[in-house]
């Protein structure tokens, strides 16, 4: 039986590593493909909104299709879903003019978003205040009274299966608030962003960040992917966030492949990248995870 809601926040409780599926942008949002993604072999779904469409609609189906398809071998209601938001975390007023984007996202019922562009302390409080009920007065003096109104439970709570005051205290970023089943990331893919690292994931309210080799690679002139081993540039940045991440407790998420699985585990990787059930499979085995899929 589940213990919680958030199969990956279980998960990383358990200093288990989670592996996700989901195309950074082209994800297809049909009630059909969410019956059929509840049998994902991921630990959660990736939806990318940063360069795909916005399309709550779609979102509000697909999170039906995986509860109507529920549960999951695990036990839980569905797999857990985050999305990565279009806004750019590059500072604190352009994050607050777009927290609608934050209400519509977690209003169709998500387990998580990821802030992409991370570029300062200041837009990353912004985005978890965004995300939080202003009941919440836990951390009231580092990030700010919580902006989410009332108004999307009705929709959301069924798809956690809770009624809406239950989601009202368990809908809060996970581990700021131990029982919460929120989880939050950032990405931190531009050299303003590496070089602010340490500020930005000592936030409260994280769960997990990443250094985007994509766009860090483009914007110091690689046009082509850059994957490991790095230039040493790009390589200084990997070691600069990997250790902040340690230094605030937040899961670090990076690729792996089946030759390399072991090994990143072992360094203390936890959120996968790769898309790969192979991948997976090893890993589980390296870490003997007895979770179900």
């Amino acid at each position: 039986m589940a213990k919680r809601i958030n199969r990956a926040i279980e998960l990383l409780e358990a200093g288990q590593a989670i592996y996700y599926d989901g195309p950074h942008t082209g994800h297809v949002l049909t009630y059909e493909r969410g019956r059929e993604d509840a049998r994902t072999w991921a630990d959660y779904i990736n939806v990318g909104m940063e360069h795909g469409a916005f399309d709550m609609t779609g979102l509000a189906e697909y999170m039906r299709g995986l509860v109507d398809s529920g549960p999951t071998a695990s036990g839980h209601r569905t797999p857990a879903v985050i999305v990565e938001a279009p806004v750019n975390g590059t500072d604190g007023p352009n994050v607050a003019f777009n927290a609608w984007q934050f209400r519509q996202i977690l209003g169709r019922g998500v387990h998580g978003i990821l802030l992409c562009q991370a570029e300062s302390a200041e837009a990353v409080r912004e985005f978890v205040r965004a995300c939080r009920f202003p009941h919440h007065k836990a951390e009231i003096d580092k990030l700010g009274i919580g902006s989410r109104g009332r108004g999307s439970e009705p929709t959301a709570a069924p798809v956690w299966g809770l009624d809406q005051q239950e989601y009202f205290a368990r809908c809060e970023p996970w581990p700021l608030n131990p029982q919460g089943e929120l989880l939050l990331g950032v990405k931190i893919e531009s050299p303003p962003g590496v070089e602010h690292c340490d500020d930005i994931l000592a936030v409260p309210g994280l769960g997990f960040a990443e250094l985007g080799p994509g766009d860090l690679g483009l914007s110091l002139g690689y046009t082509s992917l850059q994957r490991r081993p790095y230039p040493p540039e790009m390589e200084a940045a990997r070691t600069r966030v990997f250790a902040a991440c340690r230094r605030n407790n937040l899961a670090f998420l990076e690729g792996a492949t089946p030759q390399t699985i072991a090994q990143r585990l072992d360094e203390g990787v936890r959120v996968i990248s790769g898309h790969d059930p192979e991948t997976a499979k090893i890993g589980r085995a390296h870490q003997r995870r007895t979770m179900p899929v």
